[in-house]
């Protein structure tokens, strides 16, 4: 299973749009890129396998695996990216304004509902985390994440780190 994850940046959050096979699932909220600094910034455009762990008190949640120079990355329930998140994905019903939305909890669940049966059964999901369309990008509708140059050097240290274990 493939999903994905479209972005608009902004300076003041990150919105997209999750869908699988181009059907839209539900809209989603993140921090703003701020160069994949740890707490502070959405991750790295990337194609990432989710899992899923067991957390005491929540219950089964999503994990985003292998993001670089990241840990513990997840996709939760949030409706202000700024306040809630530390470079985690929220699903939304709703964006309401970049970095905000509307019922996550209700978007969670169905993301949840549609993905979690196949990482049970054992087969793989993935996310793939893109921007807008560069066209859109130049047009002044969205900033652009990383530069190849910060692109570039993600990869390769993502490779190490894959390397290492």
């Amino acid at each position: 299973m493939e999903l994905e994850l479209e972005r608009i940046y902004d300076v003041r959050g990150t919105s997209g749009t999750i869908r699988y096979y181009g059907k839209k699932i539900c809209e989603s909220i993140e921090l703003p890129w701020r160069k994949n600094v740890r707490n502070v910034s959405c991750i790295p455009e990337g194609r990432y396998r989710l899992a899923t762990q067991i957390h005491p008190v929540k219950g089964k949640q999503l994990l985003i695996c292998d993001v670089p120079g990241r840990a513990g990355i997840l996709i939760h329930a949030a409706n202000d990216a700024e306040v809630e998140l530390r470079g985690c994905i929220a699903p939304v019903s709703k964006v309401t304004a970049p970095g905000k939305g509307l019922y996550s909890r209700i978007a969670t669940e169905r993301l949840e509902d549609l993905v979690i049966p196949v990482i049970d059964a054992k087969e793989e999901v993935w996310l793939v985390v893109k921007g807008l369309s560069p066209g859109l990008q130049r047009r002044g509708i969205a900033s652009p994440q990383p530069s190849p140059k910060e692109r570039e050097e993600l990869l390769i240290n993502r490779k190490e780190e894959h390397e290492d274990k």
